[in-house]
């Protein structure tokens, strides 16, 4: 569910983001409105298996990647987002440590990913917006990550500035890709339990 904290009426600026009571919520900032994000048992857990996936690919393919994810953010031409997952190269995230900066530029993003809350506000962000303001952005790589009624991933690939899909698998599908680094899966793991 979407919500607006700070100022009664906005605009909301970076300043009332980072003044935000630390209350395990989370907010993303877009055209001057703070915006709740959601989260819940399921969806987080989709999104630590997803970091997990990717790093274990990333490691396998000796890719020079770091996976990482909310609560580090990414700038955008609409302002701030938090990524469920995302994927930077390993200098970037050297980069970012040596700034001691928990942000990082859109356009260094290889791969972003969000697991989508069906019915929410949010759902809406995801499929459109996210979709125009990532490609803007020209992060090459955006999933979709839907758990309802079982995973499914819908890969998105920029080309000559919009996203295309690239692929799509469902639970039971293995999914094999070789941009932005060799991955291969099956969307089933987003839901299993260790």
């Amino acid at each position: 569910m979407g919500a607006t904290l700070g100022r009664a009426h906005g605009p909301y600026t970076l300043y009332d983001l980072d003044a935000l009571p630390e209350e395990g919520r989370r907010y993303e900032l877009a055209d001057g409105w703070l915006h709740e994000l959601p989260g819940d048992l399921w969806h987080d857990h989709a999104a630590d298996q997803l970091k997990v996936v990717l790093k274990d690919a990333a490691r396998q393919a000796d890719a020079d990647v770091h996976v990482a994810g909310a609560p580090q953010d990414v700038t955008t031409p609409a302002g701030i987002r938090k990524p469920d997952v995302f994927a930077v190269s390993r200098d970037v995230a050297r980069a970012a440590l040596e700034r001691q900066t928990r942000t990082y530029y859109g356009p260094d993003l290889l791969l972003v990913a969000e697991v989508v809350t069906p019915r929410t506000v949010n759902e809406q962000i995801d499929r459109v917006r996210k979709v125009e303001e990532y490609a803007m952005t020209g992060i090459p790589h955006y999933w979709l990550i839907d758990l309802e009624p079982r995973p499914t991933v819908t890969m998105l690939e920029l080309r000559d500035g919009r996203y295309e899909v690239a692929a799509k698998a469902r639970s039971g599908e293995t999914i094999t890709l070789n941009r932005p680094y060799p991955i291969s899966f099956d969307p089933s793991r987003l839901s299993e339990m260790d």
